[in-house]
This record gives C-alpha cells, sequence and structure tokens, in this order.
C-alpha cells in the first residue's frame, strides 16, 4: 500500500484485510519517482505464477496524483512479472461512486429518471470527494457545477476534471457559494462534499429549491451538509424542500463505498489477470451493488 502521505489511512488497511489480503505492507511518503523501483521490486521477487499473490494499492489525498501513480505502476509492470493496482485516495473515489450511484438508484425510483442533463451542484467540490463525484456525474450526461468558497479555485478544479475525463462538451462548470441563493431553484441534484460538520445548503435554500429531486451528503458528522437531512437516511422525504425531495445521508453512501471497496480489493486477489482500477471501476461496482439490492 503506497501513499504520498506520511500516515497510511487505518481504513484502507483494514478494508484490504477483511477482502482477504493476508499481509499489508505500508509505503509512506512516496514521490511519484519512486514508483518504478518499488513496483520492479515487487513483481520481481516472485515468479509470473507467485506474482499473482500481490497487488499495489494507492492512497494519499490527491486525486490527480493517484491518477498519474496508476499510470506509472501499469508502465512498471514487465510482463509477464505483472500485478494489479487499484487507486483510491482518501477513499474519494469509492465514495464518490457510492454517492452517485445511490443518486442514479433515487432518481430511477422516481419516475424512472436518470443523470442525463439533470442539473446538480457539487457542494465543496473541490476536495477529491466532489470532484470525482462531479467527473462522474458529467459522464453520465449531466450538467455540473462545483461549488466552493473561491471561484478561482472551483474553476481550477473544473479545467482539471474537464482535462481527465477528457471531456470536450465542458459538462462541468464553477461557481463560488456566494451565488447558491440565485442557482438553488434550478437545481435537480445536491451532492454535498465539504468538511466534516460543515452546514453548505440551508433552511432558507432548501426553500428556495423548488426543482431539487435528491439531495445526498457524504458527511457523517454534524451538523448535516444539507438542512434536515439524516445520516440514515435513505432515500426518505426530506421535508424543507417545496418539490418531493428525498435524501440520502452519509450511511447509507458509506455501506456502498464500503462495499465497493470491499469487492474491488477482493477481485484484486482473486483475478487471474492484472486489473488496474479507479473511479469509473468504483462506480461500475457501485452500480452493481445498488442494482442487486434494489
Amino acid at each position: 500500500m503506497l501513499t504520498s502521505e506520511k500516515n497510511l489511512s487505518p481504513f484502507d488497511v483494514n478494508m484490504a484485510y477483511d477482502a482477504g489480503w493476508n499481509v499489508v505492507a505500508p509505503y509512506t511518503n512516496i514521490h511519484a519517482t519512486d514508483i518504478q523501483s518499488l513496483v520492479q521490486d515487487a513483481i520481481f521477487s516472485r515468479g509470473p505464477t507467485g506474482v499473482k499473490r500481490t497487488g499495489i494499492f494507492l492512497g494519499g489525498r490527491d486525486m490527480q496524483q493517484s491518477l498519474e501513480m496508476l499510470t506509472l505502476c501499469k508502465d512498471s509492470m514487465v510482463p509477464p512479472f505483472e500485478v494489479s493496482v487499484f487507486a483510491d485516495p482518501s477513499g474519494a473515489f469509492t465514495t464518490a461512486a457510492g454517492m452517485v450511484a445511490k443518486v442514479e438508484q433515487a432518481l430511477k425510483n422516481i419516475d424512472n429518471l436518470t443523470l442525463q442533463d439533470k442539473t446538480i451542484i457539487v457542494l465543496g467540490g473541490t476536495g477529491p470527494v466532489g470532484s470525482t463525484a462531479a467527473m462522474i456525474a458529467a459522464k453520465e450526461g449531466a450538467k455540473v457545477i462545483i461549488m466552493g468558497r473561491q471561484k478561482e479555485k472551483c474553476q481550477a478544479t473544473v479545467e482539471l476534471c474537464n482535462t481527465l475525463i477528457n471531456d470536450s462538451a465542458k459538462n462541468i462548470s464553477a461557481e463560488k457559494n456566494d451565488n447558491l441563493d440565485s442557482i438553488i431553484d434550478k437545481v435537480d441534484v445536491v451532492f454535498a462534499a465539504a468538511a466534516a460538520g460543515i452546514q453548505l445548503l440551508t433552511e432558507s435554500q432548501m426553500k428556495k429549491a423548488a426543482k431539487l429531486i435528491v439531495a445526498a451528503d457524504v458527511n457523517a458528522v454534524p451538523p448535516s451538509g444539507i438542512f434536515g437531512l439524516d445520516v440514515m437516511s435513505d432515500m426518505a422525504p426530506l421535508g424543507e424542500a417545496p418539490s418531493k425531495t428525498v435524501g440520502i445521508g452519509a450511511l447509507a453512501i458509506g455501506n456502498v463505498k464500503y462495499q465497493t471497496q470491499h469487492t474491488l480489493l477482493k477481485q484484486m486477489k482473486e483475478t487471474e489477470k492484472p486489473v488496474y482500477y479507479h473511479y469509473e471501476d468504483a462506480f461500475e461496482a457501485a452500480q452493481a451493488y445498488v442494482h442487486k439490492k434494489s
């Protein structure tokens, strides 16, 4: 397990053990220049058959860095010496996948709707969870607005996201939090991905949300990022909005996140051919889990 941070996430360590991996070896403060030597030391220490018993997990806190490291890992393989790699920085890829999959499920349950052409705002959208959710939703055809305190930081995140998904349609745009009042009445879906304990969608704003269909929040620490949304909510009515809005709380999303990460870690262990997982694969796994439970 490789991370650019000084510590490896205990959450990810526990997830690996729970998925059946016997040994977890942490490597911290890793830079891109370290990747090739670490990967090749790992793959050449076992034969082409034994190498299947090794996998690489990429943590850290930076979405772009993790994707770049994933590419570096893949480029460092020397067939038939290859191992599987899974990037999930700060759990952002699997958390975002769980949130979007749950919202997609809610839309389908409400008059068989989809993400296509829906207007989505991402509160706290400059962080790894928010920006990943923005990319997933944009790839599904939604019009996504990343929101934050600083317009310049939001715009930089938008440019990165559009570049990473190669989006010629530019379905992701930026707005400051200060402009939320002026656009909330045009929004179909809210993703709340701000830091724990920060409420970004207030009671008065909820009352203006005339078109709001689904509101989802990944924050489990009070207060909720969305006024009136309980952490246990799983498509329960959200009373303050004038429309028939349903809410999806952090624990409902967290369950899908957990199952998604568990599934991908287990698949890495069991696969006969190397796999390279990131946010798109996480979303597919989250969709499959949600569909199975529907």
